[in-house]
């Protein structure tokens, strides 16, 4: 894929951008790791004035940063706005804690006495140039979630972004020079994906962190595997959204969360509700509101502030997302809203909002993760059959669950597959709570305190008597 700035909307190329060099690849490793010697040495209180600093910088230009999220991928505008704001409010949040949650862990003196210490204690300390390589679907937030932890904690960055939002990536890597990082702190790679390897592989690079596709995060594993350097993967999701009869009271409310968990981000999130899952004694209530409700939204430019719902991001992702429906009304399923391109966007790489029923174990929608508006909605009778069914994946990222039946609640957390489980809610990230998932949704933790340790060395340091 070319390094270039394509409108989604318009089709239209505005920009693009030479990858960079064997020799300023060298050369941006090279300053990363003399950074890291002299940035690891610098205390909790210059670094979080440093963070505060970059989150003072990107408050005063959320309007300008929103706007080129929305050129380079189609996201609308004020999503885009939301997610500026959400990723200075994360800056803050490290910047504030980062002291707390890596401080020195001290185990009772009873618990260590017969290892022979005269006292003994654990100490995080940063491992080093840590490389990200991030997606287009939250340009900004994917890597602030990395990057404030990862900078609090001592370590540099090293930034190979999705080639599709170039823009974005060249603003953070300026974003936190002029917040007044050491040069070498966080630098933008533009390259292709063909330079990951290289760079994994380079001694001076001591981890690896990867939100994106299966395929990448399968790829990056390997070789990070091979030099035995730790890795946390994010990877794809098809989340189920489960409604009981428990929640007949609040059904006008879990319809219209239903509705922003599907199509937030133009429906293109790994943690977006994909597949609704509906107690057969409020399904026919359900299905009726859910369909009205996608079938009311509005598909246009994303830069009006009517838009609900702007194009994908990538024509090819567009055509994957058309070949899973089609092989869905092939094998039997129904269309209840959408399907289809809308006859009047023009250029742009629109879809309309789309539900399908009747979707079996045979339909590739059934197995794999739709990036797009596109819902499954799947009819069950009890309990039993809709942990069966939300489990009948082979992702394992968040779940989302509307039940106020205690014993349903605990049932649920017991059971389903996934790294979080919301109640009554939808899934959203949040910096004080740990995100990932398991199976192929990837392993590791962002965000909270184990997102911070998680490029961290947990020393024992011990005192002999």
């Amino acid at each position: 894929m070319p390094i270039a700035t394509v409108n989604p909307a318009t089709g239209e190329t505005l920009r693009t951008f030479e990858a960079l060099g064997a020799d300023e690849i060298e050369e941006r490793i090279a300053r990363a790791a003399r950074t890291f010697r002299e940035y690891r040495t610098t205390d909790f209180a210059t670094r979080a004035a440093l963070l505060t600093g970059a989150a003072d910088l990107l408050d005063k230009e959320r309007d300008e940063i929103a706007r080129v999220m929305t050129v380079e991928m189609g996201k609308t505008l004020a999503a885009a706005k939301a997610e500026a704001a959400k990723c200075a409010k994360a800056m803050r949040w490290y910047a504030a804690r980062a002291e707390r949650l890596l401080a020195d862990e001290h185990p009772d003196e009873a618990d260590v006495a017969d290892s022979g210490a005269h006292r003994a204690y654990v100490r995080y300390r940063p491992l080093g140039v840590v490389l990200a390589v991030m997606p287009w679907n939250f340009p900004l937030w994917q890597v602030v979630r990395f990057a404030a932890p990862a900078l609090m904690a001592g370590n540099v960055g090293l930034l190979k972004h999705a080639s599709n939002v170039p823009q974005t990536a060249l603003y953070l890597g300026d974003l936190f020079h002029r917040a007044g990082f050491p040069e070498g702190c966080f630098q933008t790679l533009l390259v292709g994906s063909d330079a990951i390897e290289r760079v994994l592989r380079d001694p001076r690079v001591a981890a690896a962190t990867l939100t994106g596709s299966e395929g990448a995060g399968r790829a990056v594993a390997s070789v990070a595997g091979a030099e035995i350097k730790p890795t946390v993967l994010e990877l794809g999701g098809s989340d189920p959204f489960v409604v009981m009869p428990s929640a007949r009271d609040e059904l006008d409310h879990a319809v219209h969360t239903a509705v922003t968990a599907r199509v937030q981000n133009n429906g293109q999130s790994c943690i977006a509700a994909k597949r609704f899952i509906v107690h057969e004694e409020v399904y026919q209530a359900f299905a009726d509101a859910f369909g009205r409700a996608m079938s009311a939204l509005n598909v246009g430019d994303p830069l009006d502030d009517a838009t609900d719902i702007g194009p994908l991001a990538t024509e090819q992702g567009r055509a994957d997302l058309e070949e899973l429906v089609e092989d869905a009304v092939a094998r039997g399923a129904r269309v209840l809203c959408g399907g289809r391109r809308p006859p009047a966007r023009g250029a742009g790489w629109f879809y309309e909002p789309t539900v399908l029923t009747g979707v079996t174990e045979e339909v590739r929608i059934h197995r794999e993760e739709a990036f797009g508006p596109v819902a499954t909605l799947y009819r069950v009778p009890d309990l039993d059959a809709a942990v069966a069914l939300a489990n009948d994946t082979p992702f394992g990222l968040s779940s989302n669950v509307w039940t106020r039946d205690a014993a349903e609640q605990g049932r649920f957390v017991r059971d389903l597959e996934a790294g979080g489980v919301y109640f009554n809610g939808m899934t959203a990230s949040h910096p004080a709570l740990p995100f990932g998932g398991v199976k192929n949704s990837g392993y590791g933790r962002e965000l909270s305190a184990q997102g911070i340790r998680a490029f961290c060395n947990a020393t024992t340091v011990w005192y002999g008597r």
